[in-house]
C-alpha cells in the first residue's frame, strides 16, 4: 500500500501558511482547520518547513509576550522530512520513526501535494490487518466446508 492510497481515502488537501505569517495566525489557522500542523509555505506549492501546535506551545512558553511578535519561520521546524505518493506506507513509517515526527508533507515531482500523518498510516495498517484476518476467516471456513462428515 501507497501514500496514494492513504491520501485517496483521506484528501489530497493540505494547509498552509506564508513564512511571514503572524504567531496568532497560525493559531488562527490551526483551530479553524481544525489541524495539529500547517505546512510553512511561500508559494503553497514548495516546503519552507512545518509549524505544529507543539511548536506553538514552547513559542509560548518560552516567553508568551514576546511570541506575538514571532512568525510562523520564527517557530517552525526546518528541514522537514517528506514522502512521495508512490512510497509504502511502511517507508513512511519507518521515516516517521527515525525523523521523530508525526507528520510528513508528500511532494510530488518536487510540488506539496499532501501530507499524511501517523495517525493515517495506523489506520492504513489496521485496515490491512483486518483484510487479512477476514481472508484467513474465509479460508479457514472454507476448508472446514470440505472436510469429510463423520
Amino acid at each position: 500500500m501507497t501514500v496514494s492510497r492513504i491520501l485517496d481515502q483521506k484528501g489530497w488537501k493540505v494547509f498552509t501558511i506564508h513564512p511571514t505569517a503572524a504567531l496568532q495566525a497560525v493559531i488562527a489557522a490551526l483551530a479553524e482547520h481544525h489541524v495539529g500542523v500547517l505546512v510553512v509555505s511561500e508559494t503553497g506549492r514548495d516546503v519552507a518547513g512545518i509549524i505544529s501546535e507543539r511548536d506553538v506551545i514552547r513559542a509560548l512558553a518560552r516567553d508568551a509576550t514576546a511570541a506575538t511578535s514571532l512568525t510562523a519561520a520564527d517557530v517552525m521546524t526546518h528541514g522537514v522530512a517528506t514522502c512521495s505518493p508512490d512510497d509504502p506506507e511502511s517507508d513512511v513509517m519507518e521515516r516517521m520513526t527515525v525523523a521523530g515526527v508525526r507528520h510528513l508533507p508528500v511532494l510530488t515531482a518536487g510540488r506539496l501535494t499532501g501530507i499524511v500523518s501517523i495517525r493515517d498510516v495506523v489506520k492504513l495498517r489496521l485496515e490491512k490487518i483486518e483484510e487479512m484476518m477476514r481472508a484467513i476467516r474465509h479460508e479457514a471456513e472454507q476448508a472446514v466446508a470440505h472436510l469429510p462428515h463423520a
